[in-house]
């Protein structure tokens, strides 16, 4: 069975590794020229790293990333209201990494053209249409730039992987509506700088009209000095943005300002911010859960299907998750038709929680119950809101986004 994958980001070579490892040909075309390490931080959680493990990751992983040890919410006077272990440290059997995207999409791509081939991925090759029958799909590429056609290929099985704004999903649901604003604008950035609290601690401030998540995704260097992502979180609505654009810088200057106060003895913001080469824009968006991803021999995987407010680090995990239940639903199932409706029967309902439960702010939500509930600070959390409530709520956000310890550690 050959399957043709359109997209070389993350979903798509995880995707494309899995499928090779359980016998399936695979070819993986990507629109852009030439696949460069760009983007910033991301998180990879113990269910999706336990994915990655076994396609023998785990070691090459671990050595381009940082292994999380906990997390820690603050309020915006910089004071302690949640901490928790990650991924070993709370007693899972994978662990929790924070790793720069692009080194991590670059080590994908190293290990697609070594384990499956060279010729493994199309680079500047962009899907233009394709069309299916009862024997087969086939693919139409051309060259985005020039419009210059490319020729075609032809497949049993078609995966979109190619983001949000998927030429694929477009194809199959052409009347769809362009991505839902938030209303947030994310600000992205690293810096290099001395390692902060434990030099593996990842860290939530504010409340989700004026937030900063923090994180180390480089470790400390001969100078004492680790590269650490940040992510800067305004309540914007005004904004004129509706399509996510990673390429957009900001107004650095400005930042530092809006930050200015948020000088704590673990952790001095403003400094950071300006610190940082340059700072990127990006509005955060998503689309409306689809109540159908397979028509005929094609399908949908990661923000082609699911795109999702990065909150909870869920957007990289769920679509690692996505080729591992593709991967089985192919091996297992007596057709191609019965598989990709496996597939969706059983990733629709899992993503689709994830997605809504992100647009009600996911875990951090508790980062507004603690604004509301002490906006001055407080002289011990529980005074202001009872540990079990917040218990809660992280407890749930664990169960819907499949990274429950005693269910995933049980997958082993």
């Amino acid at each position: 069975m050959k399957v043709l994958i359109i997209g070389g980001g993350i979903g798509g070579l995880t995707t494309a590794l899995s499928l090779h490892q359980a016998g399936f040909e695979v070819s993986v075309y990507e629109s852009v020229p030439q696949i460069k390490p760009l983007g910033v931080g991301i998180n990879l959680l113990p269910h999706c790293v336990r994915v990655l493990t076994n396609l023998g990751l785990a070691e090459k992983l671990a050595d381009i990333a940082v292994e999380t040890q906990d997390l820690r919410y603050y309020n915006k006077h910089g004071q302690l209201f949640w901490d928790e272990p990650r991924g070993r440290h709370a007693g899972y059997l994978w662990p929790q990494f924070s790793v720069h995207r692009g080194n991590f999409q670059q080590l994908l791509v190293e290990e697609v053209l070594r384990v499956i081939g060279k010729d493994a991925i199309r680079a500047g090759h962009h899907l233009a249409s394709f069309d299916q029958t009862a024997d087969g799909v086939t693919a139409t590429f051309i060259d985005r730039a020039t419009g210059k056609q490319l020729g075609q290929a032809t497949g049993d099985v078609l995966v979109g992987c190619d983001g949000i704004h998927s030429v694929v999903r477009h194809n199959l649901y052409p009347e769809e509506a362009n991505p839902c604003f938030s209303g947030n604008v994310l600000y992205r950035g690293t810096t290099s700088m001395a390692p902060f609290l434990t030099s593996r601690s990842m860290v939530m401030i504010g409340h989700l009209k004026q937030k900063m998540v923090v994180y180390p995704i480089g470790n400390v260097d001969g100078n004492g000095k680790q590269l650490v992502n940040w992510v800067a979180n305004l309540r914007e609505e005004s904004t004129q943005m509706t399509v996510r654009d990673w390429n957009r810088q900001a107004d650095q200057a400005r930042l530092v300002d809006i930050y200015k106060d948020w000088r704590f003895d673990w952790l001095d913001v403003p400094a950071m911010i300006a610190g940082a080469k340059a700072v990127y824009e990006f509005p955060m968006s998503d689309r409306d859960p689809l109540p159908k991803w397979s028509f005929g021999r094609s399908t949908l995987l990661g923000d082609a299907a699911h795109p999702m407010y990065p909150i909870g680090s869920n957007g990289a995990s769920q679509a690692i998750l996505d080729a591992e239940a593709l991967t089985q639903a192919l091996v297992e199932a007596a057709t191609v038709f019965d598989a990709l409706e496996r597939y969706e029967r059983q990733r629709i309902p899992a993503t689709t929680q994830v997605v809504l439960q992100n647009r009600q702010k996911g875990p951090d939500q508790i980062m507004d119950m603690m604004e509301e509930a002490a906006p001055n600070g407080f002289k011990h959390p529980a005074d202001a809101i009872p540990y079990e409530d917040l218990k809660a709520v992280m407890d749930r956000y664990r169960q819907i986004a499949g990274f429950d310890r005693e269910t995933l550690n049980q997958k082993a």
